[in-house]
């Protein structure tokens, strides 16, 4: 989903999957009841340029849900990576992309070629998101942001906005009218579960119809996640990470979080060796992980961090990663079985 920077300190470790299959039951009571939706349907109203009675009658018959508030209060994942991998990277997932690739390799390399994002790239963010389109989310997308906007204190602000914003999006360009979208308990939409505003900023309309579908259109669906990892900065061609042998007397690296903020030579000559070569200007940093076998170091560039930008997690984009990697390589052999 791209889950924008701002509510990611606290769900950053909740799987996108997850987020997107997670639908509890839950007692309904209507928005209404809470006093600040008056107040944020004359603001938005002003703000926006729209109808105050307008956006009011909607928040009225949107209906809030208990379940919402209590799965985005869980904790999600204090999983280390040996626990964290098997959850994505599973015979079945990787042999549903190498599928997918396969059956829409037209249209992911117009994509690619367009945006310069690699398309396994894409189609592993589809497997991690809602194993490619399979699990979107049942909630009304109207629901779940006001049930948060409303009803969630610690990212009441966050999820406000985000509420405003979809009330901001062009009708005419939704598949559906604004009530009837549905998506995750936390509103992402689709099968890369955008939020609003990323519908805003990085949805493309990819097969013309003037409309931006990301529940039924392929090709908006791979555009807009393409785009998206475009406007953050992905390198065409260039790595995402690189495993790396840490000496036994390397020294220790303060790395702070994914930002590359060294070189590969620099890493070399603390005493992680890449087990190919990588240039050494090359802007990266190191990230260790708890492994199935003991610890994992791996020197993480550009790209890799950008991927953080749809999910700030490190082991989310590590799996995106390896998922990627996975299909691709499927694929080739695919290919030449033939």
């Amino acid at each position: 989903m791209p889950w924008l920077i701002r509510v990611l300190p606290l769900l950053a470790l909740f799987p996108a999957f997850a987020l997107a299959a997670a639908e509890p039951a839950a007692e309904s009571v209507p928005t209404e009841a809470h006093p600040g939706a008056r107040a944020f349907a004359r603001e938005v109203a002003q703000r926006r340029g729209l109808d105050e009675a307008s956006i009011l009658a909607t928040l009225d018959a949107a209906r809030y849900q208990q379940g919402i508030v209590d799965a985005i209060s869980r904790p999600a994942e204090a999983k280390p990576w040996k626990d964290y991998r098997p959850i994505f990277l599973t015979d079945r997932r990787i042999a549903d992309g190498v599928a997918f690739y396969r059956a829409h390799r037209e249209l992911l390399e117009r994509a690619a070629q367009d945006f310069g994002v690699a398309p396994e790239y894409v189609v592993a963010i589809l497997g991690v998101e809602t194993g490619y389109g399979r699990i979107t989310g049942r909630y009304r997308v109207i629901d779940a942001l006001a049930t948060l906007a409303f009803h969630y204190p610690p990212r009441a602000a966050f999820f406000r906005g985000e509420l405003e914003q979809l009330f901001a999006l062009p009708p005419h360009r939704l598949p559906q009218p604004l009530d009837r979208l549905t998506g995750s308990y936390a509103g992402a939409m689709g099968w890369g579960q955008f939020m609003p505003s990323s519908i805003a900023a990085y949805a493309r309309d990819y097969d013309g119809d003037g409309t931006i579908d990301l529940w039924n259109s392929l090709p908006d669906i791979v555009a807009s996640v393409a785009n998206y990892f475009a406007a953050h900065g992905w390198e065409r061609g260039a790595p995402v990470a690189e495993r790396v042998q840490r000496a036994a007397d390397a020294q220790a690296v303060a790395a702070d979080g994914v930002e590359p903020s060294f070189t590969m030579g620099r890493l070399e000559s603390w005493g992680y060796a890449p087990f190919v070569h990588v240039d050494p200007a090359r802007a990266a940093t190191l990230l260790t992980l708890d492994g199935a076998n003991g610890p994992e170091y791996w020197a993480i560039y550009r790209n890799f961090q950008v991927i953080t930008r749809y999910n700030r997690s490190p082991l989310y984009a590590m799996a995106v990663y390896q998922l990627a990697q996975a299909i691709a390589a499927g694929a080739a052999q695919a290919d030449l079985g033939r």
